[in-house]
């Protein structure tokens, strides 16, 4: 596989199509809901928990009860698409379909995604946190995540609040010198609930 340019793109209110119904496109839909995507699927069948989202009536996840068509790629234009289907053939023709009109497509069938490889993903507050291992094994990706996400303690999160507040107070300032920060027991402030002068010692480190 080729190497991969890592990108964070803003779903919010764009139109994604996702062909499939099952527990892998429910994964798929899921996550696009989760970052405001308007989420067309097609599919015959669905899973309990697609089909009460599509019921809900809140207008973020509409869903076709039919096989997916060619003709589903003229009357919209999609931003994202999913082949999540669990004929990997069908997903092929899908996922071509959208390269063809210049739409970046996952395929789920594919151990690298397609032209669009999903990583495993963790969010809490700002942070996001993805790890791709290129194909090798969801799980092993799944795996790696986890351990990373193992080293972001409620300290880090602190820090981060910090930041933002200091960058909305001065927002024509230089940026933190993060390691000089840390360094400076920055975070040893946080662990020991002092972060008022946690914050102090950002300060002192944004203007030196």
């Amino acid at each position: 596989m080729s190497p991969r340019y890592p990108v964070l793109l803003d779903m919010a209110g764009q139109p994604c199509l996702v062909v499939g119904g099952g527990a892998v496109a429910e994964r798929k839909v899921l996550g696009l809901l989760g970052v405001g995507a308007i989420v067309t699927m097609i599919a015959p069948e669905a899973t309990e928990v697609l089909a009460a989202t599509a019921a809900s009536g809140d207008g973020t996840l509409l869903w076709h009860e039919r096989r997916w068509s060619p003709a589903d790629f003229t009357s919209v234009a999609w931003r994202f698409v999913v082949a999540a289907t669990d004929d990997a053939a069908l997903n092929r023709v899908v996922s071509t379909a959208a390269a063809d009109r210049g739409v970046w497509a996952n395929d789920v069938s594919e151990p690298d995604g397609g032209a669009a490889a999903l990583p495993a993903v963790h969010r809490d507050g700002p942070i996001t946190l993805s790890v791709s291992t290129g194909g090798v094994h969801p799980g092993a990706a799944t795996w790696l995540r986890d351990l990373a996400v193992g080293a972001i303690a409620p300290e880090h999160l602190t820090a981060l609040d910090l930041v933002a507040e200091v960058r909305a107070a001065s927002p024509q300032a230089s940026r933190p010198d993060w390691r000089q920060a840390v360094d400076s027991g920055m975070l040893d402030l946080i662990r020991e609930g002092r972060v008022a002068e946690a914050k102090e010692r950002l300060k002192a480190c944004l203007s030196s």
